[in-house]
């Protein structure tokens, strides 16, 4: 996969030139808008809009701060990524259907970690839906591999990447595959699942990212691996 420069000065977390992983944020980056324009020129039914208010201004991204998301415009099935800290963030509103999907006996039996035993998320989500609320999944988009971004594939459709697809999160890099709670399948190159931020709902409508639930010291630090 080419390694395509990032043009971004905000990467607070890029390391200095010459060292050896100066390659790795950059190529996140690259993966991160190949991922969004994938989303937009799908034929899938459930498309990965960029939506332009979902992009912080400078100064918050270059801070670290939280990010508000405003989640009417989320149409069930769908996903939107944010950005946080630099890193894609998923945001899927999950149907019905697909909640009932991720606690098949079916599934849960092809997951290396259903119960979220693996330290990759907060407290308020080591649930069978990995999330605050069952219908909204909020993931860090990043593999647990090598940190390729992958790619959302909700449905078994003509476009499946791989045969006994249940739906999910498939990294084309080298074939690791999520379920829509980002737990990781058994028998693929990433160790864990995909990591959960910090984040509540400020109201019924409007997602934090970057900021716990009272109560919850909860940090992405503490997760076992990004």
């Amino acid at each position: 996969m080419p390694h395509v420069p990032s043009p971004d000065p905000l990467l607070a977390s890029d390391p200095l030139p010459g060292t050896p992983h100066e390659a790795e944020p950059r190529r996140r980056d690259f993966l991160f808008l190949a991922t969004g324009a994938f989303g937009v020129v799908g034929t899938i039914a459930a498309l990965v809009p960029l939506f332009a208010q979902l992009t912080p201004d400078a100064s918050t991204i270059a801070a670290g701060g939280p990010i508000d998301i405003d989640l009417k415009g989320i149409q069930p099935g769908q996903m939107i990524i944010a950005r946080w800290r630099s890193r894609p963030i998923f945001i899927i509103r999950r149907t019905p259907s697909l909640l009932k999907t991720l606690q098949s006996p079916e599934l849960v039996a092809l997951l290396s970690d259903p119960f979220s035993r693996v330290n990759q998320q907060p407290d308020y989500a080591a649930n069978w839906h990995r999330s605050i609320k069952p219908d909204y999944g909020v993931l860090v988009g990043i593999c647990t591999h090598l940190g390729c971004i992958p790619e959302f594939f909700p449905n078994p459709s003509a476009t499946t990447p791989t045969g006994d697809w249940l739906g999910g999160y498939f990294c084309p890099c080298h074939g690791s595959k999520y379920d829509l709670a980002g737990r990781v399948f058994r028998g693929v190159p990433a160790p864990y699942n995909l990591p959960v931020p910090p984040y509540r709902f400020v109201s019924d409508t409007m997602l934090r990212i970057g900021e716990n639930p009272e109560g919850s010291t909860y940090d992405l630090d503490d997760i076992v691996q990004l």
